[in-house]
């Protein structure tokens, strides 16, 4: 009796490992919702293209309007100003013992790994290993140069490294990202994994090889076609990085989210003389697109907020297209329920389990979302959004309120009807106005004061 006791619980620990999904995030940096070809993009995207035709077109992923607090939110399952997080920033973003994602997972017995840009904090003493990661490679600090790697001129400059060293490397910044977790994944055993790719690309300075440059000729404005060259350079990594799932043999058993940080931003010079090596990249205006959506990153409109975002599982999911709002802080819970991992008992999180929505399990229109919270660097704006409608309060204003003389300067939008925030409802909808600032204060209330920030 005893012996078939141990034995049944032998085989159901074996089953549920089996039964453990490994899970690659795929992260690019600044790519706006309307840059992929699927969204109408200029750049050539046929992976990105095929996986929305074939996975789960996440139309409605929010993020946080720039880098470190959507890497912030993504690994705590926290909204990033909960931290004090609210811009780009070199200090370390959250604090030792933090519950991630990766530490989670990894006292669970998954292999973890970050490979690319970290942007949680810029020095050693905050690489990624200290916060649940096996294995770390790429940039500690923000975007850097494609070719030698470095961040901005100072005290962050070197960045490049492996795990706890600093390393020098020659190469494109993306396919140096790519071949490191394409090798990373060659690698595992049998245990489950969770892999972690933030990208550098799209982020500003680019330089590209004239392979990804010409591969958009019908571009004839040298900034557009550069900055496509980078999107269809990122483009081919992701393909690259699946067929080495499919060559490991375990491409059925992986679930791969892609999505981007933050919107793009408006057209910016390519020079960027903060950057070590200026004089050597093209001297052309670069920038995504954020169409049909209003404003860019760093704002709280739903183009710095709202980013292409793709769940691929053919092997366990049907294609489709969700439209209800979804947030980065909900990966952290979802990821856990997958691999039937239970959060720990003290863990404050802002997000839910969407798995029985993905899954189908639970058809869209009955999925009830929970509301959506952000905020822009320094607090100069916050908005919320429940069900269909979203508030902005302060900073990010309309000329005509400002006119006015109202110092609580908000805009009321019903996103079912006016994707593009073009007609604000604040004055017919006073109720629900009410009712979504009281949320907003409500929200406020957690939030630590900001943290001083990287000028990014």
């Amino acid at each position: 009796m005893r012996f078939a006791l141990l034995l049944l619980i032998t085989l159901s620990s074996v089953c549920l490992a089996a039964d453990r999904p490994n899970f690659v995030i795929i992260l690019a940096d600044d790519m706006g919702y309307g840059d992929p070809g699927y969204h109408g993009g200029r750049a050539k995207t046929p992976t990105l293209d095929k996986l929305a035709d074939e996975g789960i077109r996440l139309e409605a992923h929010y993020v946080h309007p720039m880098c470190s607090p959507t890497r912030c939110a993504l690994l705590s399952g926290r909204y990033a100003s909960r931290f004090g997080v609210t811009a780009a920033q070199n200090e370390q973003a959250m604090p030792f013992g933090t519950p991630t994602l990766a530490s989670i997972l990894g006292g669970a017995g998954y292999d973890t790994a970050l490979i690319g840009k970290w942007h949680l904090g810029s020095t050693m003493e905050s690489v990624p290993n200290k916060f649940g990661f096996g294995y770390s490679y790429g940039c500690l600090a923000g975007g850097c140069t494609p070719d030698t790697h470095d961040y901005k001129r100072g005290t962050f400059q070197q960045t490049w490294h492996r795990n706890d060293q600093f390393i020098e490397q020659k190469g494109h910044i993306t396919d140096l990202i790519t071949q490191e977790a394409v090798q990373w994944i060659d690698q595992r055993g049998d245990k489950p994994f969770f892999l972690y790719v933030p990208y550098t690309a799209v982020h500003v300075p680019i330089a590209e090889p004239e392979k990804w440059v010409g591969m958009n000729p019908q571009i004839e404005d040298p900034g557009h076609r550069l900055y496509a060259a980078d999107v269809s350079h990122l483009d081919d990594c992701v393909r690259q990085i699946l067929a080495s799932l499919e060559k490991k043999g375990v491409r059925d058993n992986t679930l791969v989210l892609f999505f981007s940080d933050n919107g793009a931003h408006e057209q910016l010079s390519n020079k960027q003389p903060l950057y070590p090596g200026d004089d050597t990249r093209p001297d052309v205006k670069v920038g995504g697109v954020n169409t049909p959506l209003r404003g860019f990153k760093t704002q709280v409109y739903e183009g710095g907020l709202r980013t292409p975002a793709i769940v691929y599982w053919p092997a366990k999911w049907k294609p489709a297209k969700i439209n209800q709002p979804l947030s980065v802080t909900d990966w952290l819970p979802t990821f856990c329920a997958l691999a039937h991992v239970a959060l720990p008992a003290n863990l404050a999180h802002d997000g839910s389990d969407i798995s029985p929505l993905l899954s189908g399990t639970v058809s869209e229109a009955a999925f009830h979302p929970h509301p959506i919270y952000s905020v822009s660097p320094g607090f100069k704006a916050r908005m919320v959004r429940n069900g269909p409608w979203k508030l902005v309060v302060n900073g990010e204003k309309s000329k005509k309120k400002e006119k006015a003389g109202n110092s609580d300067m908000r805009e009321l939008f019903n996103l079912t009807d006016d994707v593009s925030e073009s007609k604000d409802l604040l004055d017919a909808q006073p109720k629900i106005a009410e009712e979504l600032s009281a949320l907003l204060q409500d929200f406020a209330k957690d939030d630590k004061p900001s943290v001083k920030a990287a000028k990014d």
